[in-house]
Parts: structure tokens; sequence; C-alpha cells
């Protein structure tokens, strides 16, 4: 599995947003035998409609509307919204604008078997909140292990209030109010995470969201990380 990266910048020249593109990573899929089950939509953090003046906010909904259609044609059915750093919401009337727009595509979701993801900095009780007014089968939660340990979060109190929501882990190591780091350098409790996501019976993907190696050797690195996860997951 692959989770896509779609950044703001150049946006319409990813491959993902064009006819021929999404032909040519059709084409490799099959080649490779490569699945991408989930998207991770740095451009919505990057240029957060909920934020944006008006004439922006309809541009960066259409955009949002765009995507979604690209990943109901490359069967890409969870699609990460990252509410954090420049996507971090800041009032009541920047999450009224989000929720409202995601009231509106709710039947689109669904229809097109597609659900959204959110990662978040919202204190847990306030993320359940937030997550009350979204249509579970539509909007669950992209558990990121790194992000939860940098803002000093509880994973036992996550789990108890949307645990259940859990539909895509995001595998990282971030040092508490720090920066990624190699997984086990920093403050994320791994074996506590992969008890709670065994005791929820999580079934979804482990997407390996690391630190890059420093000496270049990337592919030395990110099987070093896989076997590092698949251990926590078998103990």
């Amino acid at each position: 599995n692959i989770e896509w990266t779609l950044d703001q910048k150049d946006l319409y020249k990813n491959p993902l947003m064009s006819i021929k593109g999404r032909s040519d990573i059709k084409s490799l899929c099959r080649k490779f035998s490569i699945k991408i089950p989930s998207l991770t939509g740095d451009c919505f953090m990057q240029a957060p409609f909920w934020k944006a003046n008006k004439r922006f906010e309809k541009i960066y909904k259409r955009d949002f509307k765009e995507i979604l259609k690209s990943c109901s044609e490359l069967d890409i059915n969870i699609i990460v919204l990252p509410l954090v750093d420049a996507g971090s919401i800041d009032s009541q009337k920047q999450e009224n604008i989000l929720i409202e727009f995601l009231v509106e595509i709710t039947d689109y979701l669904q229809k097109n078997n597609i659900k959204v993801a959110f990662e978040s900095d919202y204190k847990p009780q306030e993320f359940k909140v937030f997550l009350s007014n979204l249509d579970e089968k539509a909007f669950g939660v992209n558990y990121d292990i790194g992000n939860s340990a940098s803002l000093g979060f509880d994973p036992n109190e996550e789990f108890s209030l949307y645990g259940d929501r859990i539909s895509n882990v995001h595998v990282k190591d971030r040092a508490y109010k720090g920066t990624t780091v190699p997984l086990g350098a920093g403050d994320a409790d791994f074996e506590l995470v992969f008890s709670l996501l065994k005791s929820i019976n999580y079934n979804g993907n482990y997407i390996l969201q690391t630190a890059r190696a420093y000496d270049g050797e990337h592919i030395r690195m990110i099987e070093k990380y896989k076997n590092m996860l698949l251990e926590w997951i078998k103990k």
C-alpha cells in the first residue's frame, strides 16, 4: 500500500488531478501490484477553506470536490484531512464553515465509498464533540501516533472517547512538543497504542509516516521501520 500525498503547490500538475495522470497511476498499480487506499490532503492544511476569504473559500471548496472525484476514480477510499498546523481550527466560526461543507458532501462520500479521516490537534474531549456533528459512516479518525505524543495526549483517554471511529493509523514518533524523530526515539508509547488498537479490533491500514534516514539510506530505514511495526503488531 501507498498513501498518496497531495500538496497545494502545483495541485493540478499532480498526476492524481489529470485524466492522463490517473490512467498512468492505474497502469503502474497494476504493473507493480500496488494499492492506494488513502490520501493525505496536505493541500487542505496548506490552503484551508475554513480560514480563507470568500473568494478563496469558494476556490478551495471547488478543489476539494475535484479531489474527491479523482479519488473516486482511483478507488481511494480514505482522505486524511489534517486539522493541524496551518489547518488548525482557531474559532467557532471556522469550525462552523468546515462542518457545514462536510455535511453538504456527506451523500457524495457515502455513494462513492469514501471516508474523511481527521487528523486533529483538538483536545480529546473537544475532538469527540466535533465528531458528533458528523455521520460516522462518512467521517472517522486518522490516529497519528507521533502527533498525539507531541501534543501530550493520553492514548487511553483518546481511545475511550473515539477509538471506535479510527479508520487509518499513521505510525510516527515525535518528542513531546517537538518534531518527528526516528521510531522509538521520541515520546510515543507504541506498546500501549498497539494494545489499545487490539482492544478495539482495529483492522485498517498502518501507514509509515516516519522520519527520513539521515544518511540518505531510505530503503534500509523503511525496512527497519517495517520490521519494528510488525513486531508491535505481533506482540
